[in-house]
Parts: C-alpha cells; sequence; structure tokens
C-alpha cells in the first residue's frame, strides 16, 4: 500500500445517508475474486442508465467535469453499511478515492478502509456539508481537514493512523510491535545473562571454547 500523508482534493459530496456496499459496488459487478476491475462498476445503480450498455447518467455527481479525477468523496452517515464486502473499498480505491469524510461509517467498512489504505475521516454533519466542491486538504500526520482559511481536527485510532501514515498492513503493524518487544527483552537478557552473548574463541587447531 502508498503511504497516506496528506492528500489535496476537490470534495465531491455524495450526502446520501445509510449508502450501504451493494450500491458502492454491486454483487452482479464483482465478476473476479481479485482486487483489479472493479472501479468499473463503483456506483453502477447510479453512475449509468443502463449498466449493460453503461451508459452514463449525466445528473450523477461522479459523472460531472468537476469531479473527473477527485480523491475525496463527502458522504451522509453510515457510510458503507449493509455486507461487509472488501470490494467495495478495493472498487473506491481503484476509482482513484483516497479520502472519504462522512459523519459516520459502519464499523467493518471503516476497518476495511484502514486495512486498504483508504482514509476515512469523521466530522460533523455540518461541516462535511460545508466543504462540498471545496478545495480541501488532508493532513493525516496533523489530523485536520483544512478548506480556505478554516481547517477541523479529527480524530484516529493511533495503530490506525500509523498503517495509513507507513503503507502498512496489520501483518506490518504487528512484526513492528514485535521487534520493539524483542529488541527490549533482548537488552534485558543481556545484563542477565552476558555470557550467552560471548562470542566463542577459537584455538589455533581451529576447535571453538
Amino acid at each position: 500500500m502508498n503511504p497516506v500523508t496528506t492528500i489535496t482534493s476537490p470534495a465531491v459530496p455524495l450526502l446520501r445517508d445509510n449508502i450501504d456496499t451493494d450500491t458502492i459496488i454491486p454483487s452482479r459487478e464483482m465478476k473476479s475474486t481479485g482486487r483489479a476491475g472493479l472501479a468499473d462498476g463503483l456506483f453502477a445503480p447510479w453512475r449509468y442508465t443502463d449498466a449493460a450498455s453503461r451508459t452514463r447518467d449525466p445528473s450523477f455527481v461522479l459523472n460531472q467535469r468537476d469531479a473527473i479525477g477527485t480523491r475525496l468523496i463527502l458522504a451522509g452517515k453510515n457510510f458503507g453499511c449493509g455486507s461487509s464486502r472488501e470490494h467495495a473499498v478495493w472498487a473506491l480505491a481503484e476509482f482513484g478515492i483516497e479520502a472519504i469524510i462522512a459523519p459516520s461509517f459502519a464499523p467493518i467498512f471503516k476497518a476495511n478502509c484502514i486495512r486498504n489504505g483508504l482514509l476515512p475521516i469523521e466530522l460533523p454533519e455540518e461541516v462535511v456539508r460545508s466543504l462540498a466542491w471545496e478545495m480541501v486538504r488532508i493532513d493525516l500526520a496533523a489530523q485536520t481537514v483544512s478548506a480556505g482559511e478554516e481547517s477541523w481536527p479529527f480524530e484516529i485510532d493511533p495503530e490506525a493512523k500509523e498503517m495509513l501514515l507507513g503503507g502498512l498492513d496489520a501483518i506490518d503493524v504487528t512484526l513492528n510491535h514485535l521487534k520493539d518487544t524483542f529488541d527490549r527483552w533482548m537488552r534485558v537478557d543481556m545484563t542477565r545473562r552476558p555470557w550467552v552473548y560471548l562470542s566463542p574463541r577459537r584455538t589455533d587447531d581451529g576447535a571453538q571454547r
């Protein structure tokens, strides 16, 4: 995964509550077990007037000119509810979305975002709505969302922040923590049992003593 540090993008408003994972990526759009090839089916019920022919609906916000290349979506409450399918996050990421700002997220969807390098940010509903179509800058290290001269702090779990800033998955984080624990144990053990760590001496005949 690529590290998440700062994100600057127009904020595209998709301000509907309870957008579920079947809307984000319908099951009929999941044609493989891999992560690739899902972006075309992202929000298919809304992006296309006819999903089979891929005829785009010009009224849908992600089809509008100002949304081209966006990295940031604004959403309503309980975004990502419904089934736990991780494909919803994969589709968003492949489409180019790097962050979502909403008043709240479905817990499993939020966890899937973190595990796949997509930043979910919770801000009050009135703030989310005020950011529509603004050029927004997100600074993960500082935990701030800025637009113009205004800035809002956001909360994030420390381990989630570590994963996103470092481009790490859960296994990487666990190994990092284990390394710190092992290093501390080694320092203590070297004090308690220094003889264990002595390099063996070799005699003239090559034998170790």
